[in-house]
């Protein structure tokens, strides 16, 4: 990229680490010091800033950074005028969805959005809580909650809308969820001036490509195996594949290697099954990037 560096910002705070490990797993060495919120990237066209997530899409919306990565409840949230180029589906825990969920205390006589008449909803997205309050005529006061949202029922809320990735937090907290009021997923935003800028806009793709490929890797491996041709098909019928195994011819023609991608979870379940089926020099391999 000839020209300006692209200014990029990067989520401070619950999704740091997990950005941060996704960009060395890309093929980018994010290094930040205890008190810096400007990190040194191995990448002399690029400028990183962290910046809260709550704030990212402001800040790419005025153009004080081209682009950066947040999430999208924060986008709505926010209601920035930015452009979401891609989605990078990978959260503070595991690589999946966030929802942000209506809850109450276990015993509450709230069972839908409806019974909220009148009552206080505390929590952290006070715009997206009112306009799904909207959607079904309900009139609330919704206050702003910033940081442990779940022990403020019932004494301080009647409800509260929280984002969660598992649920375990509310349920330690014996809370009901009643709705879920958004799904939300980390997102790559642009400012749209940025995005018509052709060798900025090319620099981003380029870089979610990777991204994308590093997440796409995150939970797979690859399988590399020997089968007799007379027992191929038996262990083709235990693979599950990405697409179709890769098929090699080896020196002895009797016999040919098998390559392929499978999710990690299940290796442990057709390990045994591909032993049993006959093949032979069974190796798991690690994947970094998987582009499709």
């Amino acid at each position: 990229m000839i020209g300006e560096k692209l200014k990029l910002g990067i989520p401070k705070g619950s999704l740091q680490d997990a950005t941060i490990d996704l960009f060395a797993r890309a093929g980018w060495k994010i290094t930040l010091g205890s008190r810096s919120y400007v990190p040194a990237i191995d990448d002399p066209e690029i400028e990183c800033l962290m910046v809260r997530a709550q704030e990212m899409a402001r800040y790419v919306e005025t153009g004080a950074l081209d682009a950066g990565i947040t999430g999208h409840d924060w986008v709505v949230e926010t209601g920035a005028n930015v452009e979401e180029l891609a989605e990078l589906v990978y959260a503070k825990q595991r690589l999946a969805r966030v929802r942000w969920v209506l809850a109450v205390p276990e015993d509450s006589k709230i069972r839908d959005a409806r019974d909220l008449e009148g009552k206080v909803i505390a929590t952290e997205v006070v715009r997206i809580t009112e306009k799904y309050l909207e959607k079904f005529g309900v009139k609330a006061r919704v206050e702003f909650s910033w940081g442990a949202t779940e022990v403020k029922v019932p004494q301080l809320a009647d409800a509260i809308v929280e984002v969660t990735e598992t649920g375990s937090s509310l349920r330690a907290n014996r809370l009901r969820v009643v709705d879920t009021v958004l799904e939300s997923a980390t997102v790559f935003i642009m400012n749209r001036k940025a995005a018509a800028d052709a060798a900025k806009r090319e620099k981003v793709e380029n870089l979610i490509l990777m991204l994308q490929g590093a997440i796409a890797a995150a939970s797979k491996v690859g399988l590399l195996l020997n089968v007799h041709r007379n027992d191929l098909e038996a262990v083709l019928g235990v693979l599950p594949a990405l697409k179709k195994p890769t098929i090699s011819a080896l020196s002895d023609p009797d016999w040919v290697a098998v390559n392929t991608i499978i999710e990690e979870a299940v290796v442990r379940q057709i390990l045994p099954k591909l032993k049993a089926a006959k093949a032979q020099g069974i190796v798991e391999y690690p994947l970094n990037k998987i582009v499709l």
